[in-house]
């Protein structure tokens, strides 16, 4: 079980050799549509999360966010009509690029040019939305748009006693993560320390959280994907778990789908989903400070990260 994610997922990708190359006085080509369904799948069916999809198949996570708003939109991927310097690209539908701007005014130019019907440049849409008076601006409400759910929730969890609800939740440490980022020294000098110049991979750990309780701790190297989480779950937390217990997780891709309600289903627990935007309500996440703060304080001790965080889980489980 210790090695179910060492190869990080099951499947295997190999997105490099998709990459389209570029030659210095060309503009780049897009990506090869067989490149594009490879990241796709992987992210909606293998529940990959976004940021390692990136880093294995070499693409940005703005252009897989764009991929994946086209196809909501229209159904499919298909790379638009490269775009030509000196051709005669204008909006003239203004009340359409109105209505554009409002549902996409959260974007940038280059991302709003990319979902535009047609093949207009980041500069176009500039001056576009200058022309309709819009200029740039955010202000932030999501705290009071999911108030009602918020209280759903908290409704739910006061109706059950302690050790009937169980949170589950990832996190992990890199080799910048690990060190403690201070020291002492006369005033008005710096501290000078040494660290390997080597760096490290990610190393992510899954675990409950039940009753003042950690439950079923489980290390690995790499991002937590949907592939891990379900053999976590599968045999290393429901063994440990009582009939009639409620887990408690928040809204990540990998935690939905595939067989994990029918896991918890024939464990005769269930799911309940943290409202959105609210960490806050998951108890766990305060235990992840405190572990954070142990491993980097004996790290020193242990050959590696991993075996640092090893040690740690385990005396606190």
């Amino acid at each position: 079980m210790g090695n179910i994610a060492q190869d990080r997922t099951l499947r295997t990708y190999n997105g490099e050799d998709e990459m389209t190359k570029k030659t210095k006085n060309a503009s780049p080509l897009p990506y090869s549509y067989d490149l594009r369904q490879k990241v796709i799948d992987a992210i909606e069916l293998d529940g990959m999360p976004k940021t390692e999809a990136s880093q294995v198949f070499h693409v940005s996570r703005n252009t897989i966010n764009l991929w994946l708003q086209r196809k909501a939109q229209t159904g499919d991927f298909l790379p638009k009509a490269h775009h030509r310097p000196g051709n005669n690209h204008k909006i003239t539908d203004w009340q359409k690029f109105k209505a554009f701007a409002q549902e996409h005014g959260h974007k940038t130019s280059a991302q709003m040019a990319e979902l535009w019907d047609d093949d207009i440049s980041p500069r176009t849409i500039s001056r576009a939305l200058k022309k309709i008076g819009f200029t740039r601006k955010k202000t932030y409400g999501y705290q009071e748009r999911w108030k009602q759910q918020r209280e759903e929730f908290m409704a739910q969890i006061e109706q059950m006693e302690p050790e009937e609800v169980v949170y589950l939740d990832e996190a992990g440490m890199n080799s910048q993560d690990s060190d403690y980022p201070y020291g002492y020294c006369e005033e008005g000098k710096r501290f000078h320390a040494l660290k390997s110049g080597k760096r490290q991979g990610r190393v992510s750990y899954i675990a409950a959280w039940c009753h003042q309780q950690l439950l079923a701790p489980f290390s690995f190297e790499g991002c937590c994907h949907r592939t891990v989480f379900e053999l976590w779950l599968e045999f290393i937390l429901i063994p440990t778990l009582k009939p009639g217990q409620t887990l408690v997780l928040d809204n990540a891709t990998f935690h939905k789908g595939g067989r994990i309600a029918e896991l918890v289903e024939a464990a005769q627990c269930r799911l309940l989903y943290l409202p959105p935007y609210s960490p806050d309500l998951k108890k766990i996440e305060k235990c992840w400070s405190w572990l954070k703060a142990r491993i980097r304080h004996c790290i020193e001790q242990f050959d590696s990260l991993h075996d640092a965080m090893d040690s740690v889980l385990k005396a606190a489980s």
